[in-house]
């Protein structure tokens, strides 16, 4: 379905700016997560913000000052004025609604859109005269319009712009990231006509310091989120099917990208693991899309496969390790440090840690994984996992830095050597996902060391 570019019948013109910055109305945000909480606590000291989320749990959270994303922090929360509730009803009193739910993939890595439709849903419910509904959630061009628009119509019972409009402004939220903030990200906004657009462009602008880019259209504004993502998912797996070759030639991939990186038009990506819930997630969303229309993806699935492929490609090199320093890979006892997707924020979906994992437990060997960043019960729950502290670390045969956390990357080299299991550190060995350590120091004191 395309969206008519209507303007609102006479009487019901769009001014929801000048209301929102009066506190007239209110702004509601659905989806309280790594996206939704940073955007809600900005506006929330410019404006009247309802933050909902279907989560009881996460909101009782909230509400009692604690934010277990460690998006905005404890003391943030604690202040905030925003009202946090999981009753949808709650939603009719807000007339600009702005979406920041989750969009996975299933697992034949097709898009999954129940979170978004059943958003929709909810808002559609709720739903009032002369309200715009922002989508923030990562979809393929026509989502909004094709798919979000007749559910807020069936729901509400209201025609799309005559009664309300919608807009699309994709999250560029960093999680962990504690210096790209929301604040100094520029804003990508758009909307169904010129109206709809400039009433969501000044909205966005009472929080955003860094300002705002007016796409000429929704399907621009989808587009350009899942694109961004996918050239930064290309230029890793790039680098990630580098390290694979350096690896067979012997040759060290970071000295190789230093040396690369003297060059003024080089471009800064090392190898890694690709998970979260964007670069990891956003490709396929293109390439779905694109499959739809009759093109079958060529760099940007071959890129994904790449990644997809890195944990496996780690845990094998756990393996050669084990056998070059005459252990018994059955009876290994290693410990991986970090299970989040990346480091400094507890966030485990989509985690490619869980792919070395799974690739340990074919030759019998169930790992000791350690993070202090994340729940111990979501870690369970979500991936069947026991994660163990720092603290209890010992004996180990191997010890694998996973995710570049502070905590990981200020470890002594007196420390890391009382963790294992022999005085002989010939035998010890240090597996380096993310080139976060110093190899020098580490050859230095005869460190069995290998990285990506």
């Amino acid at each position: 379905m395309k969206v008519k570019e209507e303007n609102f019948k006479k009487g019901n013109e769009l001014n929801l700016y000048t209301e929102i910055k009066e506190k007239k109305s209110k702004i509601a945000v659905i989806g309280l997560g790594y996206v939704g909480m940073p955007i809600a606590i900005a506006f929330a000291k410019k404006a009247e913000v309802i933050g909902f989320d279907l989560n009881q749990k996460k909101v009782e959270q909230y509400k009692s000052g604690i934010d277990p994303t460690l998006e905005v922090g404890d003391e943030e929360i604690s202040k905030t004025t925003m009202t946090f509730t999981f009753d949808e009803s709650e939603l009719k009193n807000a007339k600009f609604h702005i979406v920041a739910v989750p969009t996975p993939i299933n697992s034949d890595k097709t898009p999954n859109l129940t979170p978004i439709e059943g958003a929709s849903e909810i808002i559609g419910r709720n739903l009032v005269k002369g309200s715009i509904v922002v989508f923030e959630s990562t979809v393929f061009p026509g989502v909004t319009e094709d798919v979000c628009v007749p559910i807020l119509e069936k729901m509400s019972g209201l025609k799309c712009g005559q009664d309300f409009k919608v807009g699309y402004s994709p999250e560029r939220i960093n999680p962990g990231d504690k210096v790209h903030k929301l604040e100094n990200i520029i804003k990508i906004v758009s909307g169904q006509d010129e109206e709809s657009l400039e009433e969501i462009a000044k909205v966005y602008e009472l929080v955003i310091e860094a300002g705002v880019h007016k796409a000429s259209s929704i399907k621009v504004a989808e587009a350009a989120k899942v694109v961004e993502n996918s050239q930064r998912d290309i230029n890793i797996a790039f680098m990630n099917e580098l390290a694979m070759v350096f690896d067979k030639m012997d040759i060290d991939t970071k000295d190789v990208i230093e040396a690369m990186g003297t060059k003024w038009n080089a471009l800064n990506f090392y190898p890694g693991l690709v998970g979260g819930h964007c670069i990891g997630v956003d490709p396929y969303y293109f390439i779905y899309q694109a499959e739809q229309l009759g093109y079958h993806s060529q760099i940007i699935l071959s890129g994904r496969k790449i990644n997809d492929g890195m944990g496996k490609f780690v845990a094998d090199n756990i393996i050669k390790q084990l056998v070059k320093a005459n252990k018994l890979v059955k009876d290994a006892k290693i410990v991986i440090l970090g299970l989040t997707f990346k480091e400094n924020c507890p966030d485990i979906r989509n985690s490619k840690v869980v792919d070395i994992i799974e690739s340990l437990k074919e030759y019998d060997i169930n790992p000791i994984v350690v993070d202090p960043y994340v729940d111990k019960e979501e870690a369970r729950m979500e991936y069947q996992i026991s994660l163990t502290n720092l603290t209890d670390v010992e004996d180990a045969d191997c010890i694998v830095f996973a995710v570049a956390h502070n905590e990981f990357k200020e470890i002594s080299i007196p420390e890391l050597g009382r963790w294992f299991n022999s005085k002989d550190n010939s035998t010890n060995i240090v597996i380096d996902v993310k080139s976060m350590l110093d190899k020098e120091k580490l050859k230095e004191h005869n460190f069995r060391y290998w990285r990506l």
